[in-house]
């Protein structure tokens, strides 16, 4: 118990005093400057209500939502989540507010971490994954940082592909921006990547070279050997962005020479979240000392037998500041132990099926589309996965527009294309969508 009586406040007044006269602040409340109009008053102003009245109202405000079967992608995918995940994830042993430090209590947990874990190393066919990213876009961030560790010659030129999404952009300039480094596109060339203009643009000063496969417009890359080789001979890291389903039937990473992997690693085992999510973060061996977050192992306790413990910790809540790799500390494990069932509940032919058919969906989808008349689908002369990109005589928007009030979602991502994604989840509804599509794209 700490002098002022309080465990969780642990200064005393004149300690507070003290650090306020340090800093030339009358009081705490003058270290923040929150404008009178959002600052709270004591008051919240909302009348008392029953369970059941509360209950009525947000259900009636729920309802005012836009009923919209989505055909949108673009990093968020819908894959139907079998009701085991549901039921086996929301027991007392895992549902748990933070992280399963404890060994001697949780290993049920960190043993299902442990094989998340071994299912990314397998599908990626990379040495080493962890568990605790955030998302796609930090695992990213997290990737361009861990070069500047582990690149020995000095650089600071981060390329990405001209498509990377804004979010992402944006959150990737926010980690680099502490190191000194910049993010610089290069050109993309009928959705994949444009070898030439990359060669030119790949130099001494060149410390990581991002590709995705598939890309952000559904395609699937064909150049990966020639990125991978690109960014050896510069010595720069290869990073490739993509997704436990992809992974499932795309060509492995370690063989193209990607010497890290990120993605959303819940498009299995999370619905559409358009937020929450959980980053795929996996990579070499020599890396292994580097990687940001956690890492689960198996060992043996006294007796003999198999256990499982945290390995590795080298974010900054456990070991040294100056040591630490990340300060990255949202416990991701729960999402991690939905997506490691549900790729159990798919098994693995049952994982390549719903690969394939993410490739058939939507070659069949683009093929009903490009029969009606002022649309093209898909633009790219590719392959695709998921979802593709339309070209419409129509104005994107309107198309989009129409769309909406027909009871349909895309992406109007140009001033005549629009972006449509197909998975098991929205395939009933493909009929209707083509008639919509064809109304609206007269």
């Amino acid at each position: 118990m700490t002098a002022n009586g309080s465990p969780y406040a642990p200064h005393t007044d004149a300690e507070t005093e003290a650090m306020l006269s340090a800093v030339g602040a009358d009081s705490e409340e003058a270290l923040f400057d929150i404008p009178a109009e959002v600052r709270f008053d004591g008051s919240f102003g909302i009348d008392a209500r029953s369970e059941q009245a509360v209950r009525s109202h947000v259900g009636r405000m729920l309802g005012e939502n836009d009923d919209l079967v989505e055909f949108l992608g673009r990093g968020h995918y819908d894959h139907y989540v079998p009701s085991m995940v549901d039921h086996l994830s929301l027991r007392s042993e895992f549902l748990t507010s933070y992280t399963q430090y404890q060994p001697e209590v949780a290993q049920g947990f960190l043993q299902a971490l442990f094989e998340y874990q071994s299912m990314l190393v397998e599908l990626t066919g990379l040495d080493v994954a962890n568990c605790s990213m955030y998302d796609a876009a930090t695992a990213l961030g997290e990737a361009a940082t861990l070069a500047t560790r582990v690149r020995e010659a000095s650089g600071s030129r981060v390329l990405v592909p001209e498509t990377l999404q804004a979010g992402r952009r944006g959150t990737l300039e926010n980690y680099l921006a502490g190191h000194d480094l910049t993010a610089e596109s290069y050109p993309m060339d009928d959705g994949n990547v444009d070898t030439d203009a990359l060669a030119d643009a790949v130099d001494e000063e060149t410390l990581v070279v991002y590709a995705e496969n598939p890309t952000v417009r559904g395609t699937i890359e064909e150049h990966l050997d020639s990125v991978g080789t690109l960014a050896d001979d510069h010595d720069a890291l290869f990073v490739l962005g993509s997704d436990p389903v992809a992974l499932a039937l795309l060509e492995e990473p370690a063989s193209v020479g990607a010497d890290v992997v990120v993605g959303d690693a819940a498009t299995l085992g999370l619905p559409t979240a358009y937020g929450m999510g959980l980053g795929l973060f996996a990579c070499r061996e020599e890396f292994l000392r580097q990687v940001p977050g956690r890492l689960v192992g198996a060992s043996d306790d006294d007796d003999g037998r198999r256990a499982y413990t945290l390995t590795l910790q080298t974010r900054e809540q456990h070991i040294r500041r100056e040591r630490a790799t990340s300060n990255i500390c949202t416990n991701q494990a729960w999402v991690a132990l939905r997506t490691a069932m549900h790729v159990a509940w798919l098994g693995a032919d049952g994982l390549v099926d719903l690969a394939e058919n993410c490739v058939v969906r939507a070659r069949d989808l683009a093929e009903r589309l490009n029969e009606i008349k002022g649309v093209r689908a898909p633009v790219h002369d590719r392959h695709h996965f998921r979802e593709f990109v339309a070209r419409t005589d129509q104005p994107a928007s309107a198309v989009a527009t129409d769309l909406e009030n027909a009871g349909y979602a895309v992406h109007a991502v140009g001033e005549h294309e629009v972006q449509v994604c197909v998975t098991e989840t929205n395939e009933a509804a493909t009929d209707g969508f083509v008639a919509a599509f064809e109304e609206a794209a007269r």
